[in-house]
């Protein structure tokens, strides 16, 4: 098959990179090249996706499908769909959770609302992006766009920073924070498996909406965290908190203390780590154990000597260490 892939040097676009070419696909990327390119064998052709005129190296050709990746203004996904909507088969556009209208019930599945958008937006915060993406591609490709709404993605290459400070806090040895409650259940998907399962899609021809990533409790943030400290050699000592001690600190959950949220706090209303997940499951989707994920992700910090990429449209996230030394002395004697 001939697959193109907007973007294609990234993490999640990587990733599908990588298993189309392990199926013995042919394989084009268009990007702006500003990254290493994804892999040998791979057609690269150059362009900036806000400039519609550089969308033109894509005239003349055909593809059996598109993934699109794209993070930002709607237009760029308006743009390329329109362009593509004639020359290709599938239209893959890798969206967000974020997309889901708060508060967001424990539970929902694709039906539940969403933020209003438009293709033509030119601002608007992530998840309305998001949306409006997910409008162009359906508004160009119908039934034959496919529009994975992913959340949480951990893994190798990841350019958020989440999983990798984790990982790097924890090789830093000492006692670690490690915010309670242990059985919190948490809900993510390793990019591989996003990518493995969307090229799954693109062979069957399988279009419409899911929520692309694992049951809620897949891991809980003890497993997490037991997985974490084991694979950077066991320096650190989990030392767990209950919410309130932490957030009385001023720690904001999910950014200061990557993955985390805590029961009945605020954020649990963006239903990151509670969405129904049947109809992904129902089409393939088969997430693997947090400890290859977290395993896989150190060896690929390792090797590339511990500084993980940051995207520039993203915050960093981690705690400060100062922070994180005050609240275990205040917390007192606590048990590992």
């Amino acid at each position: 098959m001939r697959l193109l892939v907007l973007g294609g040097s990234g993490f999640v676009g990587r990733a599908v990179v990588a298993d189309a070419m392990a199926r013995g696909w042919d394989v084009t990327t268009f990007n702006r090249g500003l990254r290493d390119p994804a892999g040998d064998g791979v057609e690269s052709l150059r362009g900036d996706r806000l400039d519609p005129a550089s969308l033109g190296v894509l005239g003349g050709r055909e593809w059996d499908a598109v993934v699109d990746t794209w993070s930002g203004i709607p237009r760029a996904v308006r743009d390329s769909a329109g362009l593509l909507a004639g020359r290709a088969g599938t239209y893959v556009y890798v969206s967000s959770r974020s997309v889901y209208a708060p508060p967001v019930p424990p539970g929902a599945d694709e039906s539940a609302p969403v933020l209003e958008s438009s293709p033509d937006a030119e601002d608007g915060d992530y998840g309305e992006q998001k949306a409006g993406g997910e409008l162009a591609a359906r508004a160009a490709f119908g039934d034959r766009a496919l529009v994975a709404r992913a959340g949480l993605i951990l893994g190798p290459y990841e350019d958020v920073g989440r999983l990798p400070w984790w990982l790097t806090r924890a090789a830093r040895g000492g006692d670690m924070l490690a915010p309670g409650p242990r059985d919190l259940p948490i809900q993510y998907i390793d990019g591989r498996d996003l990518a493995a399962w969307l090229v799954s899609c693109v062979e069957a021809g399988t279009g419409g909406v899911f929520n692309a990533v694992s049951r809620p409790g897949h891991a809980t943030m003890g497993e997490l965290l037991d997985a974490v400290v084991a694979v950077t050699g066991g320096a650190a000592t989990l030392r767990w908190v209950d919410p309130p001690a932490i957030l009385a600190a001023g720690v904001v959950p999910w950014n200061d203390l990557p993955v985390w949220i805590p029961p009945r706090h605020e954020f649990e209303t963006l239903g990151l780590h509670s969405a129904d997940v049947s109809r992904a499951e129902a089409a393939g989707l088969r997430p693997r154990p947090v400890g290859e994920t977290v395993a896989d992700t150190w060896a690929w910090l390792r090797s590339i000597g511990g500084a993980a990429p940051q995207r520039p449209d993203r915050p960093a996230v981690g705690l400060d260490p100062e922070v994180e030394a005050a609240i275990l002395t205040s917390a007192g004697s606590l048990s590992p």
